[in-house]
């Protein structure tokens, strides 16, 4: 199959079309609108086969993962997600592979009301880089600059299951069926919080997706606003596959060193929480406090009860920087 044959048979003409969207796929630029008094959000993410991904990972699964981890990075950011380009390096295109992967690519662009709008192909090792771009009224983005002392530090939902599922695919753990086919689940099909993201505009201070890991992401804040923190381990919501796959110390580095679980973690100032916490429950997020922002700059203090955790000991190799 040649390069625009495989374009014109998997994306062009596929999926939603949005009304911004001046010019798409066919020619050498798209082109598109961008609201009025809006900035433009834009980010990058490359996925390599046996790097970021196992490589017999389900070509549907991989077309929906590529997508979400770029809109989770929108969400973080208080951005509406609107356009994709995808960039797909395949060692063969292979008919069959091709439209499960478009297919998980076309429904959770779809579902989000985001529009494929150009890319590129080729042929070499199995990569996939998504440019996802969104808009965010003027002045209003989130960053990961502005937590101050005394903001409150919260998670959109539980943590931990992709790590279980990785090292168990991995077979470094054994979980039940039951419960690896859902700790899977969060990990090839995870949900961008696109929603809570929006929600969180005019009232968080700070703001970031969990991609590398509570501690590694929540340390990105925490250096960005030139200030520390105090979490408290036992208040990281799990799931229910989680807690019964895993208990004890062995669960701490699941929910404090993994990442891949594509939360927001946000900090929220006192005179903002309560009027949060009712906005999220809106759209059925019941966001969790684990800790608060204290002075000084980049500490991380770790408790479970009264009790002081080493952080050191607590993380390990993320699957992200080793083999899959």
């Amino acid at each position: 199959m040649q390069e625009f044959e495989l374009i014109n048979r998997y994306f062009k003409g596929r999926g939603i079309t949005r009304r911004d969207v001046n010019l798409g796929i066919g020619d050498d630029c798209a082109l598109v609108s961008i609201p009025e008094n809006s900035q433009l959000a834009i980010t990058t993410d490359t996925m390599v086969a046996g790097v970021h991904f196992f490589e017999d990972m389900s070509p549907r699964a991989l077309g929906h993962r590529a997508i979400a981890v770029n809109l989770s990075d929108l969400a973080a950011m208080g951005a509406e997600p609107a356009w994709v380009s995808v960039a797909l390096t395949l060692p063969k295109a292979e008919v069959e592979w091709l439209e499960e992967f478009t297919a998980g690519m076309h429904e959770i662009a779809e579902y989000f009301n985001v529009q494929i709008i150009g890319g590129d192909t080729t042929q070499g090792p199995l990569t996939v880089t998504v440019c996802a771009k969104g808009t965010v009224p003027t002045g209003k983005a989130l960053t990961r600059g502005g937590a101050k002392p005394g903001d409150w530090i919260y998670v959109t939902g539980p943590l931990g299951d992709a790590g279980l599922a990785i090292e168990a695919r991995k077979q470094h753990l054994d979980i039940a069926p039951e419960w690896l086919k859902k700790l899977t689940t969060k990990l090839e099909y995870p949900t961008p919080r696109v929603a809570a993201g929006q929600v969180l505009r005019g009232y968080a201070s700070s703001a970031i997706d969990i991609s590398d890991g509570l501690l590694a992401d929540l340390q990105h804040i925490l250096d960005m606003s030139l200030v520390s923190a105090t979490i408290h381990a036992d208040k990281i919501p799990t799931s229910e596959a989680f807690r019964q796959s895993i208990e004890g110390e062995a669960k701490w580095p699941y929910v404090l060193g993994y990442g891949d679980d594509y939360e927001l973690l946000y900090t929220v100032p006192e005179n903002h929480k309560a009027m949060l916490d009712n906005r999220l429950s809106q759209y059925g997020i019941e966001a969790v406090c684990i800790g608060q922002i204290r002075g000084g700059e980049g500490k991380v203090e770790v408790l479970n009860g009264e009790d002081k955790l080493d952080v050191a000991q607590v993380g390990f190799e993320h699957f992200i920087q080793g083999d899959a």
